[in-house]
């Protein structure tokens, strides 16, 4: 690897391990095995190579949602693949918890730096679209309806992945969760 990839290698573990805020230049140069003049040579400052940091652990949690989504069988119910698709994510968080914190720390940093901001909105754009379609089969539905189905799912990864990290004794399993959506689907269907 160059000494620019050793840098934002370092950075992202740097992120991971430390966070955002509490990464200095010499964590990343101890992480990286390279020396602090390389930082303004190919960033040009810390910021800015944290900064590339964020986006790349942005692309890791894609990849992790990736993971999660899987292959769902549209053959199944809809209730079915939802439990599936939250035993999967759970299972993530518990194998990849450096990486869905990082999480926060890019929500941080996307109300402070206008580019890091455009990149995390895209990617929730892309993912409330890539749920509704692999979950729901929801090519052919109104924009409308994509937006709604994977909004919800937005909100829900979010708010369970916060139970996790912060409760994970008593966070929700999957088949909690589906109990409770479909507790809320009688619900509306009885009026």
């Amino acid at each position: 690897m160059s000494h620019r990839e050793d840098l934002l290698a370092g950075a992202v573990q740097c992120l991971r391990e430390k966070g955002y805020a509490h990464t200095t230049a010499r964590d990343i140069v101890a992480a990286s095995g390279t020396n602090l003049a390389s930082i303004g040579y190919h960033y040009g400052s810390t910021k800015a190579l944290m900064n590339a940091a964020v986006l790349t652990a942005m692309e890791d949690f894609g990849a992790e949602m990736a993971k999660a989504i899987g292959d769902p069988d549209l053959g199944q119910g809809a209730l079915m693949r939802f439990e599936r698709f939250w035993t999967r994510v759970i299972d993530s968080f518990q194998a990849s918890s450096q990486v869905w914190l990082a999480t926060f720390d890019i929500f941080t940093v996307a109300q402070r730096d206008p580019e890091v901001r455009a990149a995390v909105a895209d990617g929730l754009e892309d993912g409330r679209r890539l749920w509704a379609r692999l979950l729901y089969g929801v090519d052919d539905a109104s924009e409308d309806t994509v937006r709604a189905i994977g909004s919800l799912h937005q909100a829900l990864v979010s708010g369970v992945l916060v139970q996790w990290l912060i409760d994970p004794e008593r966070a929700p399993s999957p088949a909690e969760l589906a109990l409770g959506l479909k507790a809320i689907a009688d619900q509306v269907a009885s009026g």
